[in-house]
């Protein structure tokens, strides 16, 4: 089993404390978002979990913690973006995080790192040549912690519509998106960085820049050093090229305030959940009533 934690919320971030107490329970158990009877217990026994794959905006939590993980094979991808707090309203800044994410690679690797550019998007405040600018200058104090960058462009879905209303964005043209990668791999280049994309159709083979995937199945083999035998995810989206992993996260309970987030309703909502966090519950959020049908996985 891939552990995937997690698309749906930030683990690293809110609720590393939780995850590692889980990991000493030896499960951690995840409500259907769709209905909350129906849950799912995941072993987390370590002969059980193939490799965890985080997914954060700021990993300093883990820092403290990453003994408690010593049994287990993982990786960190973490968003780095250039923007203020007029879109993502409660980051730290991010010359900090950037500190954190370089102390991380000097405990880990950077095999173990994976810089997300994720989403790129545009209006007056962040245009393409502030972009490029941003960009380089990151690069620079990444380039020796991470193996990889992905990137990816806004996808204006019925949530990030609503709650990005006011930004002015606009779903990138193709024409923006070559200038875009273009810039990104000349800046790339020679810095031992690889760009890939993330679920993205747009062809950009010809800038040195391929498909890639978060739960990245030769990345996790790499990290594993073992074959897996693992497909592909079947519930993700068509143009996504990740195997198949369990995410144990829960949506609208991460209260980064980003406000393309597509994972929250609202921010209003993530704070309720994250205000009904239990750190000695089974589910990140509020707890089981007993009422529950629960499908074991071990």
């Amino acid at each position: 089993m891939i552990i995937s934690a997690s698309r749906r919320t930030d683990i690293p971030a809110f609720y590393f404390d939780w995850f590692c107490q889980r990991l000493k329970a030896g499960y951690v158990d995840v409500a259907n978002p769709f209905n909350r009877k129906q849950v799912s217990r995941i072993s987390l026994k370590p002969d059980y979990v193939e490799c965890i794959v985080f997914w954060t905006k700021d990993p300093a939590p883990m820092l403290m913690g990453l003994d408690e993980l010593r049994d287990y094979k993982y990786y960190v991808q973490v968003s780095i973006t250039p923007y203020g707090r007029d879109v993502e309203e409660k980051l730290r800044d991010k010359e900090d995080i950037i500190s954190t994410v370089q102390e991380l690679s000097k405990r880990l690797g950077r095999q173990r790192i994976v810089w997300r550019y994720d989403p790129i998007l545009l209006n007056e405040n962040y245009t393409i040549e502030g972009h490029l600018e941003w960009f380089k200058n990151t690069l620079g104090a990444l380039s020796s912690c991470v193996e990889r960058c992905v990137i990816s462009f806004i996808d204006l879905y019925a949530k990030a519509k609503k709650n990005t209303q006011g930004l002015n964005l606009h779903e990138l043209s193709e024409e923006e998106m070559n200038e875009l990668a273009a810039g990104l791999s000349d800046i790339a280049k020679g810095s031992g960085v690889t760009l890939q994309t993330c679920s993205e159709a747009i062809e950009l083979k010809k800038y040195g820049i391929g498909h890639g995937a978060c739960i990245d199945g030769d990345l996790v083999e790499r990290i594993a050093g073992k074959t897996l035998d693992v497909g592909r995810a079947k519930t993700q989206r068509p143009l996504c090229n990740c195997v198949e992993s369990f995410d144990i996260g829960q949506y609208d309970t991460c209260i980064h305030g980003c406000r393309y987030c597509y994972a929250n309703a609202s921010l209003n909502r993530a704070r309720q959940g994250f205000d009904n966090h239990n750190s000695n519950s089974s589910v990140i959020t509020g707890n089981l009533l007993g009422d529950e049908h629960i499908t074991m996985h071990e």
